[in-house]
């Protein structure tokens, strides 16, 4: 697991857009878009988007801090493939199948975080260790000619940066551009915080449904006015990209002119930042807490979204967890479950009816353009 960073400023990067936000840079001048809506429909499309996108681009599985111990694991069968992710006992994490090199049995039952010292198939008892290396065979006798370094559980390639672990089903993918998002996500220091809460939300929408809310602010002040509409200012965002990911921010009602731009903590209070990590998943930086959404697409009309939230460290208080209790039932029920997750649906239904055959979208949602411009390049 990444070191816990100190950092107390911003990146140049994230600076450099708050200046942006602060001088007034006017919406993007691309005007008004109309984008095919049979992209969330069409299910030749959506197996296109699995060959070209996910079985060959980095894909994000989890924050390090999901495995803040060394010798320990967690399944991950989201992407459609049954996956180990674990930290070995140097804390090197990896991401292996969660399948039995002997009869094919599913190693680790649950989603929880368990010891991996030892992962023991329940059928014969084979055994791995927790860099994957199979450690044991039962009654080896009765498997002549097998040897255990031969025999190790099928690995993926795997990276840890910035505070997360990433995988790739391709054996040849290019994990350059994860490393980019270093020197922000060690602004935040996502190395060290403390995993509070998760939770796996299913989602009736195309996946680039849920996508999409999280890539324009006109709807903040619309479709969150009763939770967190009050903390923003409407139409006040910037954004860039760093390599394929998109760095967005919003401004927060009581304003930032006077706020020093180098004041880390001063900063965080006035200003929301939030990452699309390409493909599909998104990090929203609230003051004191972080939330990643992991977006997983299920079939061309569902997904799944792990919801982590991320707090500076455990709760010393019954004060503490009463706090971060009401932010993640905020944000987590509240606002992504009961808003965002609802309106991606809703659009989802008016779309498989047929009737519109494009999609609008503003300056205010450029993002989704660019989004979409990404997406269809890749492909």
């Amino acid at each position: 697991m990444d070191a816990p960073s100190k950092a107390s400023r911003p990146s140049e990067g994230q600076r450099l857009l708050a200046e942006m936000l602060v001088a007034g840079a006017p919406p993007s001048g691309r005007g008004v878009v109309e984008l095919d809506a049979s992209v969330y429909i069409d299910p030749e499309h959506f197996e296109r988007e699995q060959r070209r996108l996910f079985d060959r681009l980095p894909l994000l599985l989890a924050p390090s801090a999901l495995l803040p111990d060394r010798n320990t694991a967690v399944t991950h069968d989201g992407y459609g493939l049954p996956l180990i992710i674990s930290r070995d006992a140097d804390g090197r994490a990896h991401v292996m199948a969660n399948v039995c090199r002997h009869r094919g049995t599913r190693l680790l039952e649950n989603h929880e975080v368990v010891s991996s010292k030892r992962i023991v198939c329940p059928y014969h008892a084979w055994t791995y260790g927790s860099n994957g290396d199979l450690i044991a065979i039962p009654r080896a006798d009765s498997l002549p000619g097998i040897d255990k370094a031969d025999r190790p559980l099928m690995r993926f390639p795997a990276h840890e940066s910035g505070g997360f672990i990433w995988f790739a089903r391709d054996p040849n993918a290019d994990f350059s551009h994860v490393h980019l998002l270093a020197d922000d996500m060690d602004a935040f220091g996502m190395g060290g915080l403390h995993l509070y809460q998760r939770k796996t939300h299913a989602v009736g929408s195309n996946w680039k449904q849920v996508m999409d809310a999280f890539l324009e602010s006109y709807h903040v002040q619309r479709l969150h006015a009763g939770t967190i509409a009050q903390f923003f200012t409407d139409g006040i965002a910037a954004a860039d990209f760093v390599g394929p990911h998109q760095r967005a921010v919003v401004g927060r009602a009581d304003y930032l002119s006077k706020v020093d731009h180098n004041d880390w903590g001063a900063l965080r209070r006035v200003l929301t930042y939030t990452y699309a990590f390409f493909p599909t998943s998104i990090l929203i930086v609230s003051p004191d807490y972080i939330n990643l959404l992991v977006v997983m697409p299920q079939t061309v009309g569902t997904c799944l979204v792990e919801d982590f939230m991320l707090i500076p460290e455990p709760p010393q208080t019954p004060e503490a967890e009463d706090h971060w209790r009401r932010s993640w039932e905020l944000l987590d029920g509240g606002t992504f479950a009961g808003e965002d997750f609802r309106a991606a649906e809703l659009c989802q239904r008016g779309i498989e009816s047929g009737l519109v055959k494009t999609i609008t979208v503003g300056n205010l949602e450029t993002g989704i353009a660019e989004f979409h411009d990404r997406l269809a390049a890749a492909l």
